[in-house]
């Protein structure tokens, strides 16, 4: 079963993630701050981490950043009592896979895990055997690896996801809401601008030009194509 990593500094909380979860069958460990939560995301091998955005010493969006800085992919879903759509924002620019505001469902939680980890082990297709040619990158959806010129390429897992499902669909026009339904995957979706911002980001490390893009096209008024 699945391991997953709680960083919360509430103990009430805390617990009662770690009974649903354990309940659930999951494999749990827990941090109460930022920092520590970081040293566990990064040494320990964690399938979903579950970080609140207010911590002590280190906020969860700086933990979020940092981890995603050192090449980490795990998913990460951020639990947060702000609803703000910048907030929303933010946290899925800085490489969160999904966020959740509190109070919240703990059904709603527990199916969104599920679907992340899901995707996350069903990443199968005819095209993820072998290392996949993608512009300056050779990429390896197997195990979550990108490389060029024989040094790794840093992408985050939702980076790796888009990437994955633009291939999957390569030769063909994939709306933003194509991507905002099978990619983050449900109700409360973030904007069709944080796609735009993710695939900007997919140019600088593919494209041999990312300013006159070749491999991922932007299709006005409707979304992209990727070229292989």
């Amino acid at each position: 079963m699945s391991k997953i990593l709680i960083v919360e500094d509430e103990p009430a909380m805390q617990l009662g993630l770690k009974d649903n979860l354990e309940f659930e069958g999951y494999t749990v460990e827990m941090a109460s701050e930022g920092d520590s939560g970081l040293e566990k995301i990064i040494s320990n091998g964690f399938d979903l981490v579950l970080l609140d955005v207010m911590l002590p010493n280190m906020s969860g969006f700086d933990v979020c950043k940092n981890a995603r800085a050192k090449g980490v992919s795990t998913p990460i879903i951020l639990l947060t009592a702000r609803g703000e759509e910048i907030d929303k924002v933010l946290g899925l620019e800085l490489g969160a896979d999904d966020y959740v505001t509190k109070p919240f469902s703990v059904r709603e939680l527990l199916a969104r895990i599920k679907a992340i980890l899901r995707r996350s082990e069903g990443q199968g297709s005819n095209k993820d055997t072998g290392n996949i040619s993608i512009g300056r990158l050779t990429v390896d959806f197997l195990s979550y690896v990108a490389v060029e010129n024989n040094s790794e390429v840093k992408l985050s897992h939702k980076e790796f996801e888009i990437l994955h499902y633009l291939l999957d669909h390569s030769n063909q026009v994939v709306s933003r809401y194509d991507l905002l339904e099978n990619i983050w995957g449900y109700d409360e979706q973030p904007t069709t601008r944080t796609v735009d911002n993710f695939i900007v980001r997919l140019r600088q490390k593919i494209e041999t030009n990312p300013n006159a893009p070749k491999i991922i096209l932007t299709v006005h008024g409707t979304g992209y194509k990727l070229l292989i």
